[in-house]
């Protein structure tokens, strides 16, 4: 079965220098996809259009992060929404490095690198005692980008950063990784006439791409042990006669275990958007969560600007706490993001800010207002977090721990 998307008209028009370099990334996926036999897995696809050396949208040149179109960004995320995202969340990692006896952190695709500044900062000024603090970036541009804003923000702790190429063996301290494991490729399936099939990406006659479904355990598409179970446990929670999209998450859990098996002392946090498995599995979610953004603009179509926009999927945070038990790591909590910021002191850093300086006041009020909303990122966002050698919790898990639904 082949499905056609079409481009969403809305969608401003990239400049020629990008186009061009869209289309030299949409002509190495269509000789990708030749050798393969005329299909490739969306997974595959979708490791492509976002980590191809220098044509990817995350290894290539393109701004990514930002405040809104006219910057020619795509999304904005909480460190750029506020100070206070950064200056708030030190606390639990200033708390994770005490009580575990580390001097370490390590922070995951660290952006525009505002984030690693606003820690370096509140972390400085809240006295923690750390040696390093080392960021794992693929990206070329995102590194220097990283470099330049942590050098002018961060002053004299800007000295204690390095870049890391690839993961340590072993890691003891505090590791970090937000709006991460929602760009792992994701596998797609999707359930027609009750049979479930695995939808991958074929040439189209236009010189772009489409969706085709291909019958799991045809042409060599075996499922694995876990994909087979967990479309053997939807089947048993719908009607397998309604049709069904829906995503796997090979990638984003491989990462979680391979984090959690480097911790050999310490705390990893995540902070994503996603659900636990019975809520992003259910009966009613029959189209999946792949988004795509553009100019801060969402849509569904992962075959517009290939290279261009950003590819992602809601995480699967309980399959993610599987991942990171299974190392022997403990579960430390797992909490809505407004919970989280709440209980480690958000509030109360903004009330440390003069009401009568509206200038300052009003815009701070309204960011923080964004992260802890259920209607903007508060319970959409979740935090999850893995510890070696911690006793007990952490004040930013003390209350509204959701662990137990997971």
């Amino acid at each position: 079965m082949i499905h056609n998307t079409h481009e969403p008209d809305s969608l401003p028009v990239p400049d020629a220098n990008a186009l061009a370099a869209s289309a030299a990334l949409v002509g190495l996926i269509r000789e990708e996809i030749a050798a393969a036999g005329g299909w490739l897995p969306f997974d595959r696809y979708m490791e492509r259009v976002l980590y191809a050396p220098r044509l990817g949208y995350y290894s290539g040149g393109a701004r990514k992060f930002g405040r809104g179109s006219g910057d020619g960004s795509d999304f904005i995320t909480a460190p750029e929404l506020s100070p206070l995202f950064a200056a708030t969340l030190a606390r639990p990692l200033a708390q994770a490095l005490e009580a575990s006896g580390t001097r370490h952190l390590m922070e995951f695709g660290a952006g525009t690198g505002r984030l690693a500044a606003g820690l370096l900062n509140a972390l400085g000024a809240l006295g923690a005692e750390f040696d390093s603090y080392s960021i794992v970036e693929l990206s070329g541009e995102l590194r220097e980008r990283q470099r330049e804003t942590i050098s002018k923000l961060a002053g004299p702790l800007a000295s204690r950063v390095r870049w890391l190429d690839a993961l340590p063996d072993r890691f003891e301290g505090v590791v970090l990784g937000n709006e991460v494991l929602d760009a792992m490729p994701v596998k797609l399936f999707a359930r027609a006439g009750g049979i479930w099939h695995e939808r991958g990406v074929a040439k189209s006659g236009d010189g772009g791409f489409a969706f085709e479904d291909r019958r799991a355990g045809e042409a060599g598409l075996d499922l694995c042990e876990l994909d087979a179970a967990l479309l053997a446990e939807i089947d048993a929670e719908t009607d397998v006669g309604t049709d069904y999209v829906t995503e796997t998450h090979a990638a984003a859990t491989g990462f979680t275990r391979t984090v959690c098996a480097m911790l050999k002392r310490g705390a990893a946090f995540f902070v994503d958007y996603g659900f636990p498995r019975r809520e992003y599995y259910h009966v009613q979610r029959t189209e999946g969560t792949l988004m795509c953004h553009y100019r801060h603009r969402a849509h569904g179509d992962p075959f517009v600007y290939p290279g261009l926009q950003d590819i992602t999927a809601h995480v699967e945070f309980t399959g993610i706490a599987e991942a990171g038990v299974e190392t022997g790591a403990d579960l430390l909590g797992y909490t809505s993001q407004a919970r989280f910021l709440m209980n480690a002191g958000i509030t109360e850093a903004l009330g440390e800010l003069d009401p009568a300086d509206p200038a300052r006041f009003l815009p701070a009020a309204n960011a923080v207002q964004k992260l802890l909303s259920e209607a903007e990122m508060g319970e959409l966002f979740k935090v999850i977090a893995f510890s070696r050698g911690l006793d007990g919790t952490l004040d930013a898990f003390a209350r509204g721990d959701r662990s137990h639904t997971l």
